[in-house]
């Protein structure tokens, strides 16, 4: 029987310090890792927890020089000579040293970098735990182990994960990225949950793990979270959820019910001091439909003017800004205190030149103001508001200068065959008898005098395009800016379009701020009786008619589909109107998410826009999805892509990153669709002929069907 030889190891010894030098057998050459100050200070705290492997020095002859060399260990050879030459160790400190003589010192120094463990992860986080649960702060762990703050935080959430999670973890079952992803809900129910949902699921990405976490949570840069503030929120015990490896934007608000009463309740608040201002009526919501004050009329008020301290105030503003940017002209970049003055002081601009506006209190006892939410979170008030049932009746029309008893009424409506009736009369059977006063013009003559000066007028209004135009522009800014006002012959008319169907966020985009934004400009720049419109608008120069005559034509645009309203043929000139004016919608901001499409419409309709964008194989990829995860990706995918659904295109505008695949019918119904929310069109498309007309032409058939009128 062979006998095992047993192992001796090699014998320790304490080594003055001075008497070890560094080999040149050490392998590592790389400086990496901790560094030789952060040991240093590491040792001085808990001294030398692992000993330095040393080999004798000998002379030429083979005998011992009572020195040794330090061929593994180099870095803590390195710490303790910083720490000596700091003067807070002795030379002759005692080292603990294991000698070696058998072997070679560069195996010696390879072996020990190649045969140590690196420290699982998951043992890291768990040891920061138990150094917190035995008293430590956040702070003190994160001095003695030289890292920030944060990682503790970090290192102490993971730790906190389900255990059951942390041991499919441990067992290699997910990634740390997928274990970062937990972290952002600390319910470990909610969080084995969701681990059950994603065995079954193709895709276990870490943004769908924090999607799941998340969903039916309010994102704190929702514009409700913003308005009442993430501090008033907490206070009233409400629960932030937040993820310390990725950035969240403040995080998620998980009780949605608690912050909708918050804001209520501060909605509430804050409009009584408009409602002290004595309007008719208040209506108080966080949102209000795009297009809420269709069919309302807008007072007109007069801005408060600045005091002669304020405008003083704004004239040393106004000079300071024109200094400092005459100064810094022809510099290529601001200096950072300039920067953040010229910011200030546009900011106080801005506040003294925002001035409230006084109404008529006449007016304010007839009419009301909206209080709502914006898109930044800031309290948004719209004032002066008059509801059709609140206004005034109107006055009938009288000439001041006569009796209005022996008045006629001289509105007649001619119609195509020349003949006219007065509106409201009778015209009489004979004439009036003749005698010493004069009478007024009976009605029937009245009728036919001005039926023939209708006609004159028509033909010198035919032949003059640029006093039609006028004339028009003034009918729908009568129509647009006016409401109720009777001062025009011309019976024009403009319907603005509401919109029967909102989508989320239309009211807050950046399209809806800049076409109010316009509206008001236009607003402000006009007369405020309408009996000032016509001179006003004669006063602009032909490209600010232009340009209003172009504003309130399109108030009148309406290319919503409807499905109880078909009409083709309408929807068939929008596109021919987009074609005109190049209309592209990812220019305007449009982008495909879960939340205004993938999320709406059948997975056969996703997986055609992936396949559209981003080729087969993406859609083949995500075909055995199920329908959230698949719009997930898609919206993924496509981020950037510039693809567009087909209502959203413009004929003959190509579709960026199109790849050929088959087209799907809008009314094509597949196994997908049942339960879902569906977009089909449904409608069908007119083909209209190009119309060649000539541009001078085309300006004398509009001046002829205005005089029409």
């Amino acid at each position: 029987m062979t006998r095992v030889q047993k192992i001796v190891l090699s014998s320790s010894r304490d080594i003055p310090f001075n008497k070890l030098v560094l080999s040149q057998s050490n392998v590592r050459r790389i400086k990496a890792g901790v560094s030789i100050d952060e040991l240093a200070e590491d040792i001085a705290r808990r001294t030398l927890l692992q000993s330095i492997t040393v080999r004798p020095v000998r002379d030429t002859e083979g005998v011992e020089t009572g020195m040794f060399e330090v061929p593994a260990g180099g870095r803590r050879f390195r710490a303790l000579e910083l720490l000596v030459k700091q003067k807070r160790l002795a030379k002759t400190a005692p080292v603990p040293c294991v000698v070696r003589e058998d072997g070679i010192p560069e195996e010696d120094s390879l072996a020990e970098n190649v045969q140590r463990a690196p420290l699982h992860p998951l043992d890291q986080f768990r040891a920061f735990l138990a150094l917190r649960e035995k008293g430590q702060s956040e702070e003190d762990i994160a001095a003695a182990f030289f890292v920030a703050v944060s990682v503790v935080k970090q290192r102490l959430r993971l730790a906190a994960v389900s255990p059951k999670l942390l041991d499919v973890y441990a067992d290699d079952g997910m990634t740390l990225d997928q274990l970062m992803a937990f972290t952002v809900n600390g319910d470990h129910e909610r969080q084995e949950q969701v681990f059950e949902r994603l065995s079954q699921s193709y895709s276990k990405e870490p943004h769908v793990i924090r999607r799941m976490l998340t969903e039916g949570a309010v994102r704190a840069s929702d514009k409700r979270a913003q308005f009442i503030g993430l501090d008033a929120y907490t206070e009233a015990g409400g629960v932030i959820l937040r993820d310390l490896f990725q950035g969240d934007d403040g995080g998620w608000l998980q009780d949605v019910g608690l912050l909708d009463m918050l804001v209520a309740e501060q909605l509430r608040d804050q409009s009584e001091a408009i409602r002290a201002e004595g309007w008719k009526w208040i209506d108080v919501a966080p949102d209000f439909a795009y297009g809420h004050t269709y069919g309302l009329r807008q007072l007109r008020g007069e801005q408060v003017p600045l005091t002669d301290d304020e405008q003083a105030t704004r004239d040393a503003l106004q000079a300071e800004m024109d200094g400092l940017e005459g100064t810094y002209a022809e510099a290529e970049e601001l200096p950072d205190e300039v920067d953040q003055r010229l910011g200030e002081i546009e900011t106080a601009l801005g506040q003294l030149d925002d001035r409230p506006q006084a109404f008529d209190p006449e007016e304010i006892a007839r009419a009301g103001a909206f209080v709502s939410i914006d898109g930044s979170g800031a309290l948004r008030i719209e004032r002066g508001y008059v509801r059709p049932e609140d206004e005034l009746p109107i006055a009938p029309e009288n000439d001041a200068e006569t009796d209005p008893a022996d008045q006629p009424t001289i509105a007649a409506r001619t119609e195509h065959d020349g003949t006219s009736v007065a509106a409201g009369t009778e015209p009489p059977a004979d004439e009036p008898e003749e005698d010493d006063g004069i009478k007024p013009i009976p009605d029937r003559l009245m009728t036919e005098l001005t039926s023939h000066r209708t006609l004159a007028l028509r033909h010198a209004l035919g032949e003059n395009p640029d006093i039609a135009f006028a004339a028009a522009l003034h009918a729908l800014c009568l129509k647009v800016f006016y409401r109720y006002s009777q001062d025009t012959c011309l019976e024009l008319d403009l319907k603005s379009a509401g919109f029967s169907a909102q989508s989320p966020g239309l009211a807050d985009s950046a399209l809806a701020v800049a076409f109010d934004a316009r509206h008001q400009a236009w607003l402000n720049a006009l007369p405020k009786e309408p009996a000032d419109l016509w001179d006003g608008l004669i006063s602009f120069d032909t490209d600010s008619r232009q340009a209003l005559f172009a504003h309130c034509v399109s108030l009148s645009v309406n290319a919503i589909y409807e499905a109880y309203n078909r009409k083709p043929r309408a929807l068939a000139h929008a596109d021919r109107i987009a074609q005109a004016v190049d209309l592209d919608m990812v220019a305007a901001g449009w982008t495909p998410t879960i939340g205004n499409y993938f999320g709406r419409v059948t997975k056969a309709r996703i997986l055609a826009a992936v396949r559209q964008a981003k080729g087969e194989r993406a859609g083949d990829r995500i075909e055995h999805l199920k329908k959230a995860e698949m719009a997930e990706q898609a919206e993924t995918l496509l981020a950037g892509s510039g693809w567009l659904p087909e209502p959203l295109r413009t004929p003959g505008r190509d579709v960026p990153n199109a790849v050929e695949s088959d087209a799907i019918d809008p009314v094509e119904a597949d196994a997908d669709a049942a339960g879902e929310e569906t977009t089909a069109d449904g409608g069908e498309t007119a083909v209209v002929e190009d119309e060649e007309v000539a541009e001078d032409d085309s300006i004398a058939l509009e001046a002829h069907a205005t005089a029409a009128e």
